[in-house]
């Protein structure tokens, strides 16, 4: 993490500029019915994926107040990282690291999305600098469902099994260890050994003193604990 109040994160890529503004929206998935008696009722219903937007304005030239992790990139290479994001038919851990000036840490955003769309704008009043409007949407984990029918005394009974992924890993029946190879992820590790990745947390959680505090940054040669579940 910079020293700056907000560190934005598009997978591993580091925005050099924190946005000015960031929208999240968690949408809504309920729906209304008019009942005859007693007029429009609202029915309650899990909550729809999360939209997020913002502007982010990517330097041409390094700024005092601009971060870079692995020295400056000139802004083709972060136009590339969107359209890779966007072509590649894959979601990414999308994460805000907040903090005070004094260092203490605010709440973070880590959130599971996809690569709806980007804008990019060139305005003369700007220079040489691009300002990009990304638009992310909340991406989770789905997969099969299986229905069991038995019948007693001629009337049927349903069973719902677990959810099914299209390809499951079974999970280790004891910890192991796992060292970390360039292009690694917690999610692609979680992936492997457990078969979901969204349990990139367990991992995570059991190897915070080697990681440190962003889940995101993770490095060849560090040696993970992988728990058993």
């Amino acid at each position: 993490m910079t020293d700056s109040g907000y560190d934005f994160y598009l997978k591993k890529c580091l925005l050099p500029i924190a946005p000015q503004k960031l929208t999240v929206k968690i949408n809504n998935a309920n729906s209304t019915v008019t009942l005859i008696n007693d007029g429009e009722i609202n029915i309650l219903k899990q909550a729809g994926l999360t939209d997020i937007d913002f502007e982010c304005r990517i330097p041409q030239e390094k700024y005092p107040f601009s971060a870079y992790e692995s020295g400056m990139q000139n802004a083709d290479y972060f136009l590339n990282y969107f359209e890779a994001l966007k072509t590649g038919r894959e979601p990414f851990q999308f994460i805000v690291c907040r903090k005070r000036p004094d260092g203490k840490k605010f709440f973070d955003t880590d959130i599971r999305v996809s690569m709806e769309d980007y804008q990019i704008t060139e305005d003369a009043k700007n220079g040489f600098d691009i300002l990009v409007k990304v638009k992310l949407k909340q991406w989770k984990d789905y997969g099969t469902k299986t229905v069991n029918v038995s019948f007693d005394m001629d009337k049927p009974k349903a069973s719902m099994e677990p959810q099914r992924e299209a390809a499951n890993s079974p999970a280790p029946a004891a910890a192991q260890s796992y060292t970390v190879a360039k292009g690694d992820c917690l999610w692609n590790i979680a992936k492997k050994y457990y078969g979901n990745g969204s349990k990139y947390t367990v991992i995570y959680n059991a190897n915070k003193s080697v990681i440190g505090g962003n889940p995101n940054l993770i490095y060849p040669g560090q040696v993970l604990t992988i728990p058993a579940v």
